[in-house]
């Protein structure tokens, strides 16, 4: 069996999440999501608008997941090799860049295969949440 594995925030849920999933799900047999806890979240500087809870919940009912559990650290070797993945999957933004290299070696020695998607083009949650921040600020403008 395929063992696939990816991590996230997923707050605001959104179409390039689902893609990553369906995407990562065709590669593999089984697809674990890690999702961010919330004092992880907070100790990269931000604070996640749907709680843990909530977006574990989301998660684990999008039918191309497996099993959602929860990611307690940024340490994805070490998650992989407790899964007993083959695959890690991540978006493009990472490609090419000199920590995510360096981590190829590393996952390669443990038979471990980094896979990259692209991102879908012109979505985000933190576009989301900007567009929200703007439409409340313009609904206060207009009940005063």
């Amino acid at each position: 069996m395929v063992i696939g594995y990816t991590t996230g925030v997923y707050d605001l849920f959104h179409i390039g999440h689902l893609n990553l999933f369906k995407n990562a799900k065709g590669m593999c047999d089984k697809l674990i999501v890690g999702v961010t806890v919330d004092e992880l979240v907070q100790y990269k500087g931000k604070n996640a608008m749907i709680p843990f809870e909530d977006r574990i919940e989301l998660v684990r009912s999008c039918k191309y997941v497996d099993a959602a559990v929860p990611q307690q650290d940024m340490d994805k070797l070490t998650a992989c090799k407790k899964l007993g993945a083959s695959y890690l999957f991540v978006g493009d933004d990472w490609y090419g860049t000199d920590k995510w290299k360096k981590y190829e070696s590393e996952f390669e020695q443990e038979g471990i295969k980094i896979v990259y998607f692209p991102y879908t083009k012109g979505i985000s949650s933190t576009k989301i949440s900007s567009a929200l921040g703007a439409v409340r600020k313009d609904d206060l403008h207009e009940f005063k």
